[in-house]
This record gives structure tokens, C-alpha cells and sequence, in this order.
């Protein structure tokens, strides 16, 4: 190969392997934290599952528990402090390299463990990733990391922290560098630091939990992939980026209709709401990720399938716009399996293992913007071999949605820095001699 085209990779390797290994230790410290909160804050959330779920109340004293709920998030988020969310965390990783200090998790913490607890309709994984993020940022300001070092450790402590929830290292470490763009995965010189905080933390989850390394979901055997199920994946591709964008412009107009209401009341309609919504459909509360077997497992008819989609719909958009805390991404991978069991009752000659699997992917993609992660998650998630008819559908969401977006701070990264090195060393190789 000629210097001319081997010189900037070399000179790109001088610079960047020094820092790697510099930071290798960090890195791992980070994903063993992030695998150790995990493992506290998904066992704290068991406890509040326990004793506010919609599972140990009946429907009537479940609304009152939902209600009260709501006022001790209004009441924590005004006395104690805002518990940010994903956007901010964006937003601070693009400025700041990442959180400036962990002052936010004092809220974050009981607030979202009382939301999801109680049986709010968005899940563990935004108040995980903020948690294990922020842990990233704390040890890169101990040791006094310059803006670009401490992006990599919060994008590593955010890896650990998907990793703990969809028990999917490397779905998890791309979804964490993806979710920061709306097209696609800039800040590649984290991928690798993120892949092995996610390894850190995937280990000592499994490890401590006692968890095996069977898939998460228990999808249908997939058969063999047919030239048929390509067209299949392409609609479930277009489908999905239309519910997507439903789903964003729908919480845009209930967000602006919760503006007219006090903050502190807020949290309490929320709850309400939400606890009515329950007598509708059970499906309404929680973030789906057990629900989703459920749907897998037990047969539904079309009508019930349409009316649980509707449901968790409604209810995440409800549990996003009133305060309450959460993430929606699961809640998406179960609108979508939803519809796509509804989809099979319509059209049962088609490979319905391939329709699922492709909108879940393709709703969360037109949303969050991470093709990549999100198909590698549901695959690594669901134990399925059908990267080929996901990744389209995925690819086709991202396209048909890219100028739609929920997460408003997500954006371009900032111009690489100039390497000078590698132009003078470039004159050199075409004139033969040396630049002076």
C-alpha cells in the first residue's frame, strides 16, 4: 500500500492508542459501576414493583396509589431538585463531555423508582443510563479528564447501564453512542471503551444476579428467510417510521397541552390518568419488557392485540408529558411486537417472526434515531437470526423520519480537530521530499 494512504492511519494510531490504554483502567472501572448500580437499582426497583405495582392492588386502590404517587414526584422534583432526563444528558455529553456532577441522581433516583414502580407505562433504562452516565462523568472529573476523555467514560458508564437492562453488550454499546446523533454513530473513537464498559458490566450483572445467557424474549422459532420477507421487512420499515412519527407529534401536542398545568399538579393528572387507563387496559401500565413474552407466548385475537399497542401507546405518551420518569424505549419494542402479532392475524401467510421483530425495530429507530443498536438489541434480546430483514426495516425508519425528532439535542458532533502531522507528512509522500 502506498505511505501516502498508510501514513494517517499510523499517525491516527500513534495518537489514539496512547489515550486508549491511558484510559483502559478507567474504562473498566466504569463498567464494573455501572454493573454494580444496575444491580442495585433494578433490585430497589423489585421492592417498589412489589409494593405499589398494579399486581398487588385491585383497580380501585391502585388508582389512589397512582395519584399519590404523582404528588410525591411533584414534591421531590420541586423540593429536592429536577431529575434531568436523557435530552439533558445529550445535551451535556455534546457541551460538556458529560454530567458536571451527581447532584441530579438525588432526585432521579426516588422519583423514577416510585414511577416505575407504581406501574408507570416507560421503563428502567433513561433513569439507568442517566445514573451510570453520570457515574462516568463523576470519575472523569476526579481525575481531572480533559472534555473529549470524560465523553468517552460517560458514553462507557451509559453502555453498562443498557447493557444491565437488555442483557445485550454489544447492542448496548452502539444504542449508547447512536442515541447522541440523528444519524447514526459519530463519536466512534468511544465504540471500542463502550464495548468493553458494556462487557464489565454485562459480567458482573450476570454474576451477581445469577442470570443465564438465554435470550430475554422467547420469540416463535424464525424459519428460513425467504426473498418474500425482504418486502415484508420494507413495509414493517415504513409502518413503523409511521408510528413513530404519530408518536412524536402526539407527545409534542401533550406536552404543550401540560403546560397549562401547574408543575406540581402535573405529576398528580398523570397518575390519574394513567390509573383510569388501566380499567380500559391492563396493558396501559408498565413498561412491557414481561408483557412482551406474554404477547409471544398466549394467543390473542387481532382486536385484543390492536387494543394493547393502543394502550401502551397512549399510556407511555401519558407517563412522558406529565413528569412522571422513564424511558420509552421497551414500551416501544412492545407496541411493536404488538402490532406485528396484529399483523400476523391479518395476513397469516407472512413469516411473522420477521414482522415483529422488524417493527419493534423500526418504531424504536424512528424515535430514538439508532438503527444499529436497536436491531442489534432485539436480536441479541430475542436469541433471533434475522439481522438482514431488521437492519432494512431499521435503515428505511431512520430515512423516512430523519428530519423528525424527539429528542431535540440530538445533533452533529463537533469538527474533528486538525491533524497536522498527517498533512505535512501527506506534501511530503506527493512532492517526494520534505515540506521545507
Amino acid at each position: 500500500m502506498p505511505p501516502l494512504l498508510t501514513r494517517p492511519f499510523h499517525t491516527f494510531v500513534e495518537i489514539q492508542l496512547p489515550q486508549f490504554r491511558r484510559r483502559l483502567l478507567p474504562i473498566i472501572a466504569v463498567g464494573v459501576a455501572g454493573g454494580l448500580a444496575g444491580l442495585a437499582y433494578l433490585s430497589a426497583l423489585q421492592l417498589a414493583e412489589h409494593w405499589l405495582g398494579p399486581q398487588r392492588w385491585a383497580m380501585w386502590p391502585h388508582l389512589a396509589v397512582m395519584a399519590v404517587v404523582g404528588l410525591l414526584v411533584g414534591l421531590l422534583t420541586r423540593y429536592v431538585g429536577n431529575p434531568g432526563d436523557v435530552e439533558l444528558l445529550v445535551n451535556n455529553i455534546h457541551v460538556l463531555g458529560g454530567q458536571r456532577n451527581l447532584r441530579e441522581l438525588r432526585s432521579l433516583v426516588p422519583v423514577s423508582l416510585l414511577c416505575i414502580g407504581a406501574g408507570g407505562a416507560m421503563g428502567p433504562e433513561a433513569p439507568l443510563v442517566q445514573t451510570t452516565g453520570a457515574l462516568g462523568s463523576w470519575l472523569a472529573n476526579r481525575l481531572g479528564m480533559v472534555v473529549h476523555d470524560k465523553r468517552v467514560l460517560t458514553i462507557t458508564g451509559m453502555a453498562a447501564g443498557f447493557t444491565v437492562l437488555f442483557g445485550a453488550p454489544l447492542g448496548a454499546a452502539v444504542f449508547a453512542l447512536e442515541i447522541l446523533h440523528r444519524r447514526g454513530l459519530q463519536y466512534y473513537e468511544a465504540l471500542l471503551p463502550a464495548v468493553i464498559g458494556s462487557l464489565c458490566g454485562y459480567v458482573v450483572f450476570v454474576v451477581a444476579w445469577g442470570l443465564g445467557l438465554a435470550p430475554v424474549w422467547q420469540f416463535p422459532d424464525a424459519p428460513a428467510l425467504r426473498s418474500i420477507d425482504l418486502a415484508w421487512a420494507l413495509a414493517a420499515g415504513a409502518a413503523g417510521a409511521a408510528v413513530a412519527v404519530l408518536f412524536t407529534y402526539f407527545n409534542l401536542l401533550l406536552r404543550r397541552m401540560q403546560t397549562r398545568v401547574p408543575g406540581m399538579v402535573r405529576p398528580i393528572v398523570g397518575g390519574v390518568i394513567l390509573g383510569l387507563l388501566a380499567f380500559w387496559s391492563p396493558y396501559a401500565l408498565t413498561f412491557g419488557e414481561a408483557q412482551i413474552n406474554d404477547l409471544l407466548s398466549h394467543p390473542m385475537l387481532a382486536p385484543a392485540l390492536l387494543t394493547a399497542a393502543a394502550a401502551k401507546f397512549i399510556g407511555t405518551s401519558v407517563t412522558l408529558s406529565t413528569g412522571w420518569r422513564g424511558g420509552f424505549i421497551i414500551p416501544l419494542f412492545f407496541v411493536g411486537a404488538a402490532l406485528g402479532g396484529w399483523a400476523d392475524k391479518l395476513w397469516p401467510a407472512m413469516n411473522s417472526v420477521v414482522v415483529i421483530a422488524a417493527l419493534m425495530v423500526a418504531i424504536n429507530t424512528g424515535v430514538t434515531k439508532t438503527p444499529l443498536g436497536s436491531t442489534l438489541v432485539v436480536t441479541e434480546m430475542a436469541g433471533l437470526h434475522l439481522l438482514p430483514t431488521t437492519l432494512l426495516a431499521a435503515v428505511v425508519a431512520l430515512l423516512l423520519t430523519s428530519e423528525v425528532g424527539l429528542i431535540h439535542s440530538q445533533r452533529e458532533r463537533d469538527p474533528l480537530p486538525s491533524l497536522p502531522t498527517v498533512e505535512a507528512n501527506a506534501v511530503d509522500d506527493r512532492t517526494g521530499g520534505h515540506p521545507d
